[in-house]
């Protein structure tokens, strides 16, 4: 594409050089660049692009987008280039990345409902949810998430739940390409901040909850809830049909304020009956779920989930109001979510030697915890034996609280690693471990290794008992320092079963 016109509807604050380039790639990484790219410069959390512009340069850019003024980027050359490149200032590069990605990519979404997916819990099970419904009515749904990206059989590995624009305009080509009809996106609040889908036309946003999380990026907790609110006050110019839904969960404490700040039609749900979609007569057990989904606009129908968890009921609301705003029909929703046979790591049965009720689920939180807990009360009529740790380098106050609750709701502990990261696993632990003891919970172990702690309470486990390994959920790895090495809790869980 022609710099001239990639840039095109870009704010520049200053530009150097000729507009007559043909531009073969955008990157935002330096290592990525090949000779005629377009390389642009982005402050992230750890690293600041501004100082990779050499390194860009030397590697062939044709081109460089950054913060800088011509005169300073030409300053980070560590040698003069044979030809040098064309220099354009902007004054927020993330905005011109964004802006970039829709004009290279050749505006991906135009033929496809955008649904974006928002909340501390819930998204992921949400999205396949949707999706199962969306296959339901005969459509060709993709999903992008924290689990993977996908449509059809295509399959890409998922590193971040929300990508940067650039990589999220890419993947939204391939799924167009792909003839998808409608694309459901979890978008965390780290890419709301960073502005990652800023000119992503959703037609239905839909939030979830919101509890502690990401205390480690965001200041507090409504600084948490304002960057989540973007998704529903930052609209843009939304979809094609001028037309965008709003689907909220109003027995959230925080849903009343996001009703409140959105100028989108807003379809509320949640177990008030005062709610637009709503159930009632909710059974769970570790078959499945058994509810009545109720629908102001559509009706009532009996429906069936393999899904295990009470708190599961929310989610299945939730994807039920989000397909309703699609046009999808009563029987179709029952359909979908009937067909929906789990997630992968959420509330996952893990089949095993013994036939243990063994659950793993991603929950890393203390409120997903806590909604972990109170679901495997719901199907057990022996103990609860609790397995999990929490990731380094990430926020240090959920510790303690998550100690307390897995000590309130449990028989017995056992504190592990997660990801330790940079940190210390001991001292993560001992964070934890003070929780714990504070909930009064007397039988605990602290294990740092965690395929010992799972086969301590394999080991443990009496045929009534419930295991809940919690934490990572779908993550085949453990990060510990700065080592990636394959760990894949299910599989751990299965394969210590089959040797006890």
């Amino acid at each position: 594409m022609h710099l001239k016109k990639l840039i095109g509807n870009i704010n520049i604050k200053n530009f150097a050089g000729g507009q007559d380039v043909e531009i073969p790639h955008v990157n935002y990484d330096s290592r990525k660049i090949g000779p005629g790219d377009l390389f642009v410069a982005i402050k992230g959390h750890d690293q600041d692009g501004h100082e990779f512009i050499g390194d860009a340069v030397s590697r062939g850019a044709a081109a460089v987008l950054s913060e800088a003024t011509p005169e300073l980027a030409v300053q980070k050359l560590t040698r003069k280039p044979h030809q040098m490149p064309v220099f354009i200032q902007v004054s927020d590069s993330r905005r011109a990345l964004s802006q970039l990605a829709v004009a290279f990519y050749q505006h991906p979404f135009r033929t496809m409902n955008l649904v974006g997916i928002t909340g501390t819990n819930g998204k992921t099970t949400t999205s396949y949810l949707l999706e199962s419904i969306l296959m339901a009515a005969g459509r060709k749904p993709g999903v992008i998430g924290t689990v993977n990206h996908r449509i059809s059989h295509l399959r890409l590995k998922s590193s971040v739940t929300t990508p940067e624009s650039l990589d999220l305009m890419e993947i939204l080509r391939e799924m167009a390409d792909q003839s998808a009809t409608d694309v459901v996106m979890e978008v965390s609040s780290h890419a709301l901040d960073q502005g990652r889908v800023a000119d992503c036309p959703f037609r239905t946003v839909l939030f979830t909850n919101i509890s502690r999380d990401h205390l480690d990026y965001h200041q507090s907790m409504d600084d948490y809830f304002k960057a989540k609110s973007l998704l529903f006050t930052k609209l843009g110019n939304n979809s094609p049909t001028g037309s965008v839904s709003a689907v909220i969960n109003a027995d959230d404490p925080r849903g009343a304020d996001l009703t409140a700040l959105t100028a989108a039609e807003t379809m509320t749900y949640g177990l008030n009956h005062s709610c637009d979609v709503t159930a009632k007569d909710v059974t769970v057990s570790r078959r499945g779920l058994h509810a009545k989904l109720i629908s102001k606009k559509i009706g009532e129908i009996d429906i069936r989930s393999s899904l295990i968890g009470n708190f599961d009921i929310y989610n299945i609301m939730a994807a039920a109001s989000a397909a309703v705003t699609l046009g999808v029909g009563l029987k179709t929703i029952a359909s979908g979510i009937e067909s929906m046979k789990g997630v992968p790591g959420r509330m996952e049965l893990v089949p095993n030697a013994r036939s243990l009720a063994i659950v793993v689920d991603y929950a890393h939180t203390p409120d997903a915890l806590e909604k972990a807990l109170g679901a495997a009360k719901q199907i057990t009529s022996g103990r609860i034996l609790t397995v999990f740790g929490c990731g380094g380098d990430r926020d240090t106050g959920k510790r303690n609280e998550m100690g307390r609750v897995a000590g309130r709701n449990s028989h017995k502990v056992f504190i592990t690693s997660d990801n330790p990261r940079s940190e210390d696993p001991a001292a993560i632990a001992d964070e934890i471990e003070r929780g714990v003891i504070a909930s009064g919970q007397k039988d605990y172990v602290v294990e740092l290794e965690r395929e010992t702690a799972i086969k301590m309470a394999v080991d443990a486990a009496l045929k009534e008992d419930l295991i809940l390994i919690a934490g990572k959920g779908h993550e085949d790895y453990q990060i510990i320092g700065k080592t990636r090495r394959a760990f894949d809790d299910r599989l751990v869980a299965a394969r210590t079963a089959s040797l006890s």
